[in-house]
């Protein structure tokens, strides 16, 4: 069963690349979701005490080991090892301490960036925001516009 999550969080992250139905002139910040998530992100870091950087982007960091090997890029694969759970802590999926294998170009927005902020060996906490997740679109058990939040761990780049 483990194993299944895992493959349909990989399925799921791939996927979700695909483009939210948006008029074309509606800015980013006319999507509902998009203050309703800045403010959950605010009241969830300032609760967990979290001391983090909050990207350009909207991503929302804390590097807590930056590692010391290879640097991921955007366009990097790599292996990682996760847990990704809601804001309320319910765990949606997670890898086994051997991670997973993927391209950074393959996954949601959240992830390319947050990952490629790490080197080889380094762990984060990343807050993602639904845009840079799975926008507006409900996926498998993620209701759309939902905040995720993954702790990863790079364990390669490939």
């Amino acid at each position: 069963m483990k194993h299944l999550l895992s493959a349909l969080l990989v399925m799921t992250l791939f996927i979700s690349c695909k483009k939210e139905s948006n008029n074309s002139s509606e800015a980013p910040s006319e999507i509902p979701y998009v203050a309703k998530n800045e403010k959950e992100i605010e009241k969830y870091v300032a609760e967990k005490g979290l001391k983090g950087i909050k990207s350009e982007s909207g991503l929302y960091y804390v590097i807590n080991e930056p590692g010391t090997g290879a640097q991921a890029t955007p366009q990097s694969n790599v292996t990682v090892a996760y847990k990704g759970y809601f804001m309320d802590g319910k765990v949606f999926d997670q890898s086994d301490e051997k991670g997973i294998s993927f391209g950074l170009n393959q996954v949601v927005k959240g992830w390319t960036e947050g990952i490629s902020y790490l080197k080889e060996g380094g762990s984060a906490l990343l807050v993602i925001p639904a845009k840079l997740g799975y926008g507006g679109n409900d996926y498998a058990s993620i209701p759309g516009g939902s905040v995720l939040i993954f702790e990863v761990k790079l364990i390669s780049v490939n």
